[in-house]
Formats: structure tokens, C-alpha cells, sequence
């Protein structure tokens, strides 16, 4: 097994558009001959698009597209946009009297710590699609998706910080899987390898971390307060190009999320709407459980990239200067 560029997984374009000053963004997955498609909704507070649509007892087969979006509800507007897109290039489902994209979605709340009436909308989901044709070099951290992500919030705005978008692919023989993800949980983000927080509520007075399970656990009566643990949500895609069916690609997902469990605590919380995607071209035969196996893994490994890769913004420490 080896790492790829997430570009180089065949079949896909990954394109991001963003407002850095109002700190909100969106990235679009796109697969013009479509993908299998799959989904896994975890958390209480989801916000989606089309996840119905990729159920197995329903028609369509395939999606052209998969966006991640800020905005909060607000952003799924973003997949008008992207519909345009690829309309204009002739890509969709074929019924006939026109080619109808199918595109999939789903949002994250970002509305602090940027302008909370600038969201991400049709104009930028149709700037993020034009980014995907335009060959740029890979970006994580502060970018599409990730741009106003933000972690370790149960203590306020004053204690959280820096999330962001994350990327990270590999190859065993024909095999390729990858994953995307804009990193924005409730809770603390814990590097698998030494068990230690390295991104969530960090108190800057003292310089240390305050566990998000810790502090819950001493709110436990305060069932009152829960509102301002809103604004949340880890969403994400597994790509591959592994022969997958629509139950498969939903298990695939349901898999995936045992990336978040590994790095995130806690994890899928009634305030965070956790959800994974997957998007296979369905070229290459695998086993399925090693396809799953890879999917926890490359999922794990683009959140640890999402925050390592951030930087501070508006105001919110990044990992990157908590270090010496």
C-alpha cells in the first residue's frame, strides 16, 4: 500500500470555492461518467441533499456529483449551482428530453467565526466546479468546505479551535480509495498514533487542553445550555474506484465513520450532523472488507490533515501555533 495524490485517483475532479474573509466555502466532488453512489448519516443534526436518492431500493444508480458545504442549511444552495455545471457540459442522468446531474450533499455549520449573512450559494457552488477543471495543486486546510471549520466547542467561541478540510489517498495494486473531509466536530480531534488531543478546547491563558468529555461530564445537569453546543458537523467522501453496488457504497461509508470514532471524541453527537458519502467509478474487484478497512484508514489519516494544515483565522488558534 502506498499514498497517491487524491488527484490521481481515477475518474474524479475535486474543486473548492471560497470567501476567506467571511470564513465559509464549499468543495464539490465530480464524476462526469457518474458514480456508485452511497451514504452514512451519523449525527443528530444533519443537513443533506438527495441522501435518498442513493437508498438501494431506489432507481438511479448513479451520482455526478457530491458537495460539502458551510453555510449551514443555507449552503446547500450551492447544488443549483453545481446542477448548471454540469448541465452545460451535458452530464446527468439521460431521460430523454435532458440529462438531469444527480448531485448529492451535504452542510456544516460555519456561520461563526466569519460574516454569518455571507454563505456559500449557487454562484459558489458553480465557482467550485470550475475549479475542478482547473488542475491546481492540491490545497487542505483553510479551503473549500474548510474554510470557517472550527473544533472543541463546548466551552464557546473563546475556547475552540482552527478545523478545516483535509485530503489523503492510496493504492494497493489497481486499487485506489481516497477521502475528503471538512473537519468541524463538536469535540476534541485526537491523533490516533499517541492518544493525545491535538486540536479541541484549548484554554490560551494557561496553554492547555481542556477535554471536551471532561467538560461535558461536569455539565452533565445542565441539560438547559445544550443550544450553544450547536454549530457543528463533520462531513466527508469516500472516493474509489473499487466495484461497489448502492448497499455496498452505504456500507463502505457506514465503515468510514469509524475514522471519525478513531480521531474525534466524542464523536456523532446529537449536536454534530456526521456524514460520509461514498462515490465509486466501480471499475476494480475488491474485497469488500479490505475496501472498508481502507476507508476507516484514509478517512483517519485526511481529518489528522484537515487540522494539521489550518492555519489561525478570525481569530481561532490553529495547531500549527501551539507548537514550538
Amino acid at each position: 500500500m502506498r499514498e497517491i495524490p487524491f488527484q490521481q485517483i481515477d475518474g474524479f475532479r475535486l474543486g473548492h470555492a471560497q470567501d476567506e474573509k467571511a470564513a465559509t466555502g464549499c468543495s464539490v466532488i465530480i464524476c462526469e461518467e457518474g458514480a456508485v453512489g452511497g451514504v452514512d448519516v451519523r449525527g443528530g443534526s444533519p443537513g443533506t441533499r438527495e441522501t435518498d436518492l442513493l437508498d438501494p431500493k431506489n432507481l438511479v444508480e448513479d451520482v455526478h456529483a457530491v458537495f460539502l458545504s458551510g453555510g449551514s442549511a443555507y449552503g446547500l444552495n450551492v447544488g443549483g449551482g453545481i446542477m448548471q455545471f454540469l448541465e452545460e457540459k451535458q452530464i446527468g442522468f439521460d431521460v430523454q428530453v435532458a440529462k438531469v446531474p444527480i448531485v448529492s450533499g451535504a452542510i456544516l455549520f460555519d456561520l461563526f467565526p466569519g460574516n454569518p449573512t455571507v454563505r456559500p450559494d449557487h454562484q459558489m457552488g458553480y465557482q467550485a466546479c470550475e475549479g475542478a477543471y482547473q488542475n491546481e495543486p492540491l490545497q487542505n486546510g483553510n479551503v473549500g468546505a474548510g474554510t470557517g471549520a472550527t473544533v472543541g466547542k463546548c466551552l464557546g467561541p473563546e475556547f475552540a479551535m482552527k478545523g478545516g478540510l483535509g485530503t489523503y489517498a492510496v493504492q494497493i495494486g489497481d486499487l485506489q480509495i481516497g477521502a475528503v473531509v471538512a473537519v468541524n466536530c463538536f469535540g476534541d480531534v485526537i491523533d490516533p498514533k499517541t492518544g493525545g488531543i491535538i486540536a479541541g478546547v484549548y484554554d490560551q491563558k494557561h496553554q492547555s487542553f481542556l477535554s471536551s468529555e471532561q467538560q461535558l461530564l461536569s455539565q452533565s445537569d445542565q441539560t438547559e445550555k445544550t443550544n450553544r453546543f450547536k454549530g457543528n458537523t463533520t462531513i466527508g467522501t469516500i472516493v474509489t474506484n473499487a466495484k461497489l453496488n448502492k448497499g455496498q457504497a452505504s456500507k463502505i461509508s457506514s465503515m468510514a465513520h469509524d475514522g471519525l470514532a478513531r480521531t474525534m471524541r466524542p464523536s456523532h453527537a446529537l449536536v454534530d450532523g456526521d456524514t460520509i458519502f461514498t462515490m465509486s467509478t466501480n471499475k476494480v474487484e475488491a474485497e469488500l472488507n479490505v475496501v472498508g478497512m481502507l476507508a476507516t484508514t484514509v478517512m483517519e489519516k485526511a481529518i489528522i490533515k484537515a487540522v494539521r494544515e489550518a492555519r489561525t483565522s478570525h481569530g481561532i488558534l490553529a495547531y500549527n501555533d501551539l507548537r514550538d
